[in-house]
């Protein structure tokens, strides 16, 4: 199919353009650098939304997933040769992750799909969507639901689907507890029972029971936690600015730094901030400490000035009823 026929797709971007490549296909390809920086800039001028994808607990390297799948002609031919399994092999990922090529195709797509067209295919023009849309749905009222990761059991005496016939064997599915995206579940094969968790990629309500190909699954929602927000007295903006630690201020100044350096490794500065910290020696730490010190001291005096001021409303406001009565008996 070609370029020029597929469609729009995805609410919104029917009046968007594909903007001009940030850099050529074989300086993204080569240079990590060159690479992430041009996707975080890409998806500003899309204002589309960029994060990067977390699978088994590690961060997914966009940058390799992006060269595999260009090296095999790029999305729409890997999807149509069904090479996703040959592409997920690259990255080694645990025995427990089941859908690798479900969680690839989709963060591809979401992620890499337009920047391949402008930089791979080097299209210009309306925003095109892929030859074979996905997800795929064949009906509405059904949510798709992906096994990303399961917890084995030892196997017991279980009916196995391709002796028994289809009237003679039934699954039976409960959701055991529920997250932001996906649900703790189990499921009874005969005697056994399994447990794992669905992966949901379309949050939909799911106020009603819904019935998944025999398998009943009840949802009854609950009251969602909100976090409490921490304010300053009660939301007095004039109430002074608690202070912060030298160590406060440390973290403050070398997570900048390293945000400019390692822009895709936030989840490890907290680690690296604390062990640079600690081989500070303490010539070095006690400059941050005089400044926490400062800190303090500016945080004492404003608060002295707040509750002078507090205290000085207070005793007008106790005067002003007086004079009002002392007026009206004149």
């Amino acid at each position: 199919m070609s370029p020029g026929s597929k469609k729009i797709f995805k609410a919104g971007m029917e009046n968007k353009h594909y903007p001009a490549p940030l850099a050529s296909h074989e300086d993204v390809v080569n240079n990590p650098s060159v690479f992430w920086d041009t996707l975080r800039r890409f998806h500003f001028v899309m204002g589309t939304k960029f994060m990067i994808p977390v699978i088994g607990g590690k961060e997914l390297d966009l940058q390799v997933l992006y060269v595999e799948t260009t090296s095999r002609g790029g999305y729409d031919k890997v999807v149509a040769e069904k090479k996703w399994r040959e592409v997920g092999s690259v990255f080694c990922f645990s025995a427990t992750t089941t859908s690798a090529s479900f969680v690839l195709k989709k963060h591809y797509l979401s992620l890499l799909y337009h920047y391949e067209q402008v930089h791979f295919f080097k299209i210009q023009g309306p925003v095109s969507a892929p030859a074979v849309a996905f997800p795929l749905s064949s009906s509405p009222s059904k949510t798709e639901l992906a096994i990303v990761e399961y917890s084995p059991k030892p196997t017991r005496d279980c009916p196995d689907p391709s002796t028994e016939s289809s009237s003679s064997f039934s699954a039976k599915g409960t959701i055991e507890g529920k997250f932001d995206c996906g649900y703790l579940v189990s499921v009874q094969l005969g005697s056994e029972v399994l447990h794992g968790v669905l992966y949901h990629p379309d949050q939909q309500d799911l106020s009603k029971s819904t019935q998944y190909d025999g398998a009943i699954v009840p949802y009854t929602p609950g009251r969602r936690r909100r976090r409490r927000r921490r304010c300053r007295r009660s939301g007095d903006p004039s109430y002074p600015k608690p202070n912060r630690s030298g160590y406060n201020f440390f973290f403050a100044e070398k997570h900048y730094k390293l945000k400019s350096l390692y822009p895709n490794r936030e989840r490890e500065f907290t680690k690296m901030i604390g062990q640079s910290w600690s081989s500070l020696s303490a010539e070095e730490r006690m400059v941050y400490q005089n400044i926490g010190l400062k800190d303090k001291e500016r945080y004492r005096r404003e608060l002295k000035e707040y509750k002078d001021k507090l205290k000085l409303r207070q005793e007008a406001m106790e005067v002003e009823p007086n004079i009002k009565d002392q007026d009206v008996r004149d």
